[in-house]
């Protein structure tokens, strides 16, 4: 009879498969070694043994892959990519884009929704998000305090976490995604207690966000939080809004967080049209030359990772030759513009509107099928409402910031995790329906007996 009983017991003490994707989050909570060149790095090879990892678990697991439905939606892109492909300036240029494209936005997310099993395992997931962001928000927090952060307007306060000056943007994206992931399980959480940490947590993130001096970040953010805010009920929406003014205003008021050059960067929000700074010129320049490159290949675009080749036959000459970059560990570097810092822009001038289409027609199913199921959870009053309002956030704040930011950096597999959220929502997690792993029938009795 105990012989009987192990392989349940085994079940019922193994490890959920969704860790796998959490080791991604802790492979880019490592720091990244200052005046890296770019190109793969360690959570990319981590991100690769994730979708190894998720294909030997579904054929030991006997698990049936993607439903029809998810497998059209995820795998839509790639008939733009392989249009886009085959327009490369060179076969590896083709094959390397095609390559982060799939990794970024077919294979980790179709892994990550696949790993997830039930509720459980997606809050884990997002917990871990916010832990992430915690993580990274304290270490951007110190480089500011102890100036040691990376350079902006000639002092090192920039807080850029451990992703280091070359991938400035890459705190703020974690700190973004954690706080959206927190506003979520505090507006829907399945208990007082979590509501009431992740509240805290929300509230903890402020700082971190402020001191990252990113506009994009803050603006994307800021829409996210608000659109999740109506979704949960005017009630909710106003308590919280009072609860962040009070929060801002302790921050500004009581502990000086309000700096001139904080104040100084919110002003320039209202002043990209009238008296852009350079930085704001150079992303008109290179939004102009993408939309040239469009206008002259409107259909399949120059081909993957040819942005860069075509930039200079397009920019106009306000374009500087590129951004400087310095502080948090990294001596001083030009780093390049060789993107035009927003992803629809890079797919129509790479990918024209075949490429555009298909990407962005993956997005939308995903945005309308997540809705979707987040109304009928809150019409129902079902269990999991937390987990509607934190992927649909995800996916909401992804989209508002691809529109002054691309692919890029270490933290780009951030963006990987987070479709995969989303995409189990949207897909298979409405009503548990993906909780159960599908288990074949018992070949005898004694197989029966032992499940």
């Amino acid at each position: 009879m105990s012989l009987a009983l192990t392989p349940l017991a085994r079940r019922g003490t193994a490890l959920p498969p969704v860790l796998a994707a959490v080791a991604v989050l802790v492979v880019l909570a490592v720091p990244v070694t200052p005046g890296g060149e770019g190109g793969a790095g360690p959570a990319d090879a981590v991100s690769a043994l994730l979708v190894l990892f998720c294909a030997v678990h579904l054929v030991r697991d006997r698990r049936r892959p993607l439903s029809r439905t998810a497998a059209v939606v995820l795998g839509l892109p790639v008939a733009g990519l392989a249009v886009a492909a085959v327009g490369a300036a060179s076969p590896w240029a083709g094959a390397t884009g095609m390559g982060r494209y799939l990794q970024l936005f077919v294979l980790v997310p179709a892994a990550v929704l696949l790993l997830i099993r039930g509720r459980g395992d997606f809050r884990l997931l997002t917990w871990s998000l916010v832990g992430f962001a915690l993580w990274q928000g304290a270490v951007g927090v110190h480089q500011y305090v102890t100036r040691t952060g990376a350079s902006y307007q000639g002092a090192d306060i920039r807080a850029v976490g451990t992703f280091g000056p070359q991938d400035v943007m890459g705190m703020a994206s974690a700190v973004s995604v954690g706080l959206v992931c927190a506003v979520g399980l505090a507006l829907g959480g399945p208990s007082r207690r979590q509501r009431s940490v992740a509240a805290c947590c929300a509230l903890a993130l402020l700082a971190p966000l402020a001191l990252s001096f990113s506009r994009g970040a803050w603006i994307a953010t800021a829409v996210t939080c608000a659109l999740q805010l109506v979704l949960a009920g005017l009630r909710r929406a106003l308590k919280t809004a009072a609860a962040v003014a009070a929060a801002g205003v302790v921050l500004v008021g009581g502990l000086g967080v309000g700096t001139a050059m904080l104040q100084e960067r919110v002003d320039s929000i209202t002043r990209v049209a009238d008296a852009p700074d350079q930085s704001v010129r150079d992303r008109y320049a290179l939004w102009s030359a993408a939309t040239g490159m469009w206008l002259d290949h409107p259909v399949t675009g120059v081909g993957l990772k040819a942005f860069p080749e075509h930039r200079d036959g397009y920019a106009s000459p306000a374009l500087s030759a590129g951004s400087d970059t310095e502080g948090a560990g990294s001596v001083f570097r030009r780093q390049p513009l060789l993107s035009p810092h927003d992803m629809y822009l890079l797919v129509l001038s790479e990918q024209g509107l075949t490429g555009l289409v298909a990407l962005a027609g993956s997005w939308l199913a995903l945005l309308v099928c997540g809705l979707r199921n987040l109304v009928r959870t809150r019409a129902a009053a079902a269990p999991g409402y937390d987990c509607g309002l934190v992927a649909c956030g995800l996916l909401l704040r992804q989209l508002t910031d691809f529109l002054y930011a691309d692919i890029g950096g270490p933290s780009t597999v951030l963006a990987a995790v987070c479709f995969g959220l989303t995409a189990w929502w949207a897909l298979t997690g409405h009503g548990e329906r993906a909780s159960a792993p599908s288990v074949p029938a018992p070949r005898n009795i004694e197989e029966a007996l032992t499940r």
